[in-house]
């Protein structure tokens, strides 16, 4: 007895899924990610602007509780993004969280003309009306009169060497209520322990930590963060440290999130300064004591 062959099955409905649902932002502008180079003209996204577009996000989910805690106390906000670059982190900001904020404005401090005035550009193409871009050092933007005088939160994201230290002084003398860094390539404490390493080893076994090159970097790297952090805690800041990202997406991956409280801790610059001493780093006193 022959057996009834099985009917075709019916086939299912294709289903179109949009490759970019998984990686938009509800509201966010394309145009403005094309302009950014993230989105390709056709709309693609590769694998390298994937891991920008990721960082970038994770950053502004630490950034945007702080706005909101800014706008739910007052009706306007001033955000400076120090060492802007090509101002990723300024644009996606003001287009995700500030831009149907009519009181939110962001300034861009960048001293590379070209992505000043590309930046201008875009600001103007897209309608981002309280966005701004001034080309400057972050020294002359804590002087100039074309900023205000307080800004409520300040960012610095990978500005380079003692850039970040420039923002932290910027921040202090505006009396920003929050300071978020992503700090980058921190040579300066690394050069002092290595110019003082043979007078350093007469004078303490620690020394041993940065004796060889390789660890004369890390170390100094590290050590000028702890610095920065005691910096801030003794002017009235809670400071908490993280990881960014993944360490598959950045070795540059340290986040230092500040908020004003008002209250110095006590003992902070005390310590900066039996660490100064202790490393043989005194001449960084300036940089770290005012």
């Amino acid at each position: 007895m022959k057996r009834a062959a099985p009917k075709p099955s019916a086939a299912k409905p294709a289903v179109y899924t949009d490759p970019l649902a998984e990686v938009l932002r509800p509201g966010q502008s394309v145009e403005l990610l094309k302009e950014l180079h993230i989105l390709t003209r056709d709309g693609k996204l590769n694998q390298d602007s994937r891991r920008k577009l990721k960082q970038v996000y994770h950053l502004c989910n630490f950034i945007a509780p702080l706005i909101d805690e800014v706008l739910d106390r007052q009706d306007t906000l001033q955000l400076a993004d120090h060492g802007a670059g090509k101002s990723y982190l300024g644009f996606i900001l003001y287009d995700l969280y500030l831009k149907d904020r009519p009181g939110a404005h962001i300034a861009g401090i960048e001293t590379r003309d070209e992505l000043v005035a590309k930046s201008r550009d875009l600001a103007t193409r897209l309608g981002f009306e309280r966005m701004r871009f001034l080309n400057t050092t972050v020294a002359e933007a804590t002087r100039t009169d074309a900023l205000p005088d307080r800004f409520d939160i300040v960012t610095a994201l990978h500005a380079c060497n003692t850039a970040t230290d420039d923002a932290i002084r910027f921040a202090l003398a505006k009396q920003a209520r929050h300071i978020v860094l992503v700090p980058c390539c921190q040579a300066e404490v690394a050069a002092v322990l290595r110019k003082h390493k043979n007078a350093s080893f007469g004078k303490t076994p620690l020394s041993e930590i940065w004796r060889h090159p390789i660890h004369t970097r890390e170390f100094g790297s590290q050590l000028t963060n702890v610095l920065r952090c005691l910096q801030l805690e003794a002017h009235g800041y809670q400071v908490s440290v993280t990881e960014l990202v993944g360490w598959e997406h950045s070795l540059k991956n340290e986040l230092i999130v500040a908020s004003q409280t008002g209250q110095p801790r006590g003992d902070a610059r005390a310590r900066l300064a039996a660490i100064l001493d202790a490393c043989n780093l005194t001449e960084l006193a300036p940089r770290f004591l005012e």
